[in-house]
């Protein structure tokens, strides 16, 4: 949201008027399957099926998966039987991984909104679900524009924690220093993302949405590591898989942590 807001903001400052953005959902094994086709100020949307499509919302853990069938939809994967069996439900309808949730349950012609990836989620150790989609783009936008990613950690943990990617130059802006290691000691960089997510976890009730604490990377995430997916998206369980030494300094302390009140 916050980066929808800055471009229009831009928008408006160049043009006067604002940008108008719909969306379309989908994945490369089903072309697009639903689009928002109206105007909208909000952003994760997902809308409504297309034309001979139909979804199929599933209870999975705390979320709803969905799940589609329809003419766009591949048939399986070439001499995959394995695969393709693991892809599609007894009913034959391709399993997304994604979970969504109506905008307004008394009115579902107002569509769907994106829940995050249910393969994704994890509980703490209190048996809490963590929401990890929903709870890494508050926590992108809480820190903006100081941090552009992070990953969530947490499972089986007694409170949510981030490895977390600074934004190089808006941090170089913030602190006046040129090199990465100086940037993120300096004590400009980190009181910045600590107040800002002092300022989340006030506003959030509960531990599945509350960070304890924060390490920033100074590595990017790495495509030969398979950190980034094929479609561009930060793989959370292959950075966790490949930094694991990071996330057990980040629950062991330390003086490189940032501890969130």
């Amino acid at each position: 949201q916050d980066i929808y807001e800055r471009i229009q903001a831009l928008s408006i400052a160049a043009t006067g008027a604002r940008i108008p953005f719909t969306t379309m959902y989908g994945a490369t094994e089903t072309q697009g399957v639903t689009v928002v086709h109206w105007l909208t100020d909000r952003v994760g949307l997902i809308g409504l099926p297309l034309p001979g499509i139909t979804l199929k919302l599933v209870p999975n853990g705390s979320k709803v998966e969905v799940r589609v069938k329809g003419p766009t939809v591949t048939p399986g994967y070439l001499a995959r039987p394995d695969l393709t069996g693991a892809a599609f439900d007894d009913e034959g309808y391709y399993a997304l991984g994604d979970a969504a949730k109506f905008v307004d349950e008394s009115d579902p012609n107002k569509g769907l909104v994106f829940d995050g990836r249910v393969t994704e989620d994890f509980k703490l150790d209190s048996g809490t679900w963590v929401s990890v989609g929903t709870l890494r783009a508050h926590a992108v936008a809480a820190a903006s524009p100081a941090i552009f990613d992070c990953v969530v950690c947490g499972q089986d943990k007694p409170f949510v924690a981030l490895l977390a990617w600074p934004n190089i130059q808006a941090a170089i802006a913030l602190t006046g220093k040129n090199k990465i290691d100086e940037v993120l000691a300096d004590p400009k960089l980190r009181d910045f993302v600590r107040d800002k997510f002092a300022a989340h976890n006030a506003a959030q009730p509960g531990s599945s949405s509350r960070v304890r604490r924060v390490l920033l990377m100074a590595e990017p995430p790495s495509i030969d590591g398979h950190e980034i997916t094929d479609k561009g998206y930060v793989n959370q369980r292959a950075t966790l898989e490949r930094r694991k030494a990071l996330v057990d300094a980040l629950y062991a302390g330390g003086p490189e942590v940032i501890e969130i009140p």
